[in-house]
């Protein structure tokens, strides 16, 4: 037996345990949607409306428009900006694809800038560079539930009169001084898939906003173009909330907070066993920030070697964004090479997620870094090596 394997025998770790948090509300969430089915409210209607107004009231905005997932609330966005063939929409390579796949759906080009090592967020000092004349918006990302500096973003955004939507996907409940993630720009965009923090039972967005046009908008849009029935103002799209999934996120946006916090102790733990250890990077939490921690990253050369260890001891880790988009096969035509990026591309070399979820224990951590650290003892001076993922006693 591996020592690695040996290490971790009594206690595998999952990724992500979405079966225990459904177990913990069961009775509620069972409740909750048989009143759906009983009321045959299932394409948009009243469990939206409350959703809607829920979310809205907890991000302190005034506007919520539920939408069929993330990438439709990015894309309407756009859509509803007015964003089309000719124009730029500057963002960032280190995120999930649907950022830019939004902007290329409305026929305009994604511009990208680096991110920067400290929170692997936008760079706002090569944000300038990246704007010109054909630019018409900024969507900075909140990787990994961290709040990119919205006050320099947004500073630089006044200074050239270009609105700023978030992809807030996957900081339900982060904080950026004080200001909830999302509510900051034009709009902010969420994923209730059901990994984030907020997620549903299966595929659901919403774009929260303070834009009462820009929301009518999209109320028009993500139903066909119509606000009355077969009276269709605009070309739109099927791109409805279904009242199963707000019920669901009904039930469980009250926990949100705690279930935050929950994963801000976690990370502290991961905090309190891994510091200081050579050829680790924890991620950051800036002083301004309340992070969100929907991912714990940590950044570690040879990050492929010490995932098949990881995985072959029993360990759930995950290896998110090993592609930054403009290096994806479907970007080829920006012509951007290797090295055009070079921050982003490093992390997505480096980046390994380690498990962080409510229900995670201090023993699973425990298990998690005693792991981890035996390898980084065995290995620390070895880079770039070739790995089987078993380490031999």
């Amino acid at each position: 037996m591996n020592i690695l394997t040996a290490m971790s025998s009594r206690l595998t770790v999952p990724f992500l345990d979405l079966k225990s948090q459904y177990r913990q509300h069961q009775a509620a969430f069972d409740g909750a949607m048989g009143a759906v089915i009983a009321e045959a409210a299932f394409a948009g209607g009243p469990w939206v409306e409350r959703f809607e107004a829920e979310f809205a009231a907890y991000c302190g905005t005034t506007y919520a428009v539920g939408v069929a997932n993330g990438t439709v609330a990015l894309w309407m966005v756009l859509l509803a900006m007015g964003i089309g063939p000719g124009d730029e929409v500057i963002t960032v390579p280190s995120s999930f694809i649907a950022t830019a796949e939004a902007i290329s759906f409305c026929g305009a080009k994604p511009v990208f800038v680096d991110i920067q090592e400290a929170d692997c967020n936008m760079d706002p000092g090569l944000l300038k560079a990246a704007i010109s004349s054909r630019t018409k918006a900024i969507i900075p990302v909140h990787l990994f539930g961290h709040p990119a500096n919205m006050e320099a973003i947004l500073a630089i955004a006044q200074e050239h009169g270009l609105p700023v939507v978030e992809d807030a996907a996957q900081a339900h409940g982060a904080r950026y001084d004080g200001k909830m993630a999302g509510s900051m720009g034009l709009a902010g965009c969420f994923s209730f898939h059901p990994v984030k923090n907020l997620g549903a039972f299966g595929e659901a967005g919403a774009v929260i906003t303070n834009d009462g046009e820009l929301a009518q908008k999209l109320q028009r849009l993500r139903d066909h173009g119509q606000f009355e029935k077969y009276q269709h103002e605009v070309i739109g799209w099927n791109g409805r909330m279904d009242g199963l999934q707000a019920a669901v996120l009904s039930t469980k946006l009250p926990f949100l907070e705690e279930r935050n916090a929950q994963r801000r102790q976690r990370a502290g733990w991961y905090f309190e066993q891994l510091g200081g250890i050579p050829d680790l990077v924890l991620p950051a939490s800036l002083p301004e920030v309340e992070h969100a921690w929907h991912q714990f990253p940590v950044r570690i050369p040879c990050r492929d070697a010490v995932f098949a260890a990881m995985q072959g001891a029993g360990i759930g880790c995950s290896i998110h964004y090993p592609v930054p988009i403009h290096r994806q096969k479907a970007y080829h035509f920006l012509g951007l090479p290797e090295g055009s990026f070079p921050v982003a591309e490093r992390c997505s070399r480096e980046f390994l997620s380690l498990p962080i979820f409510p229900e995670l224990t201090e023993e699973q951590v425990r298990t998690v870094t005693r792991v981890l650290k035996l390898w980084i003892t065995r290995n620390h001076r070895v880079k770039n090596i070739a790995f089987s993922g078993k380490l031999a006693v």
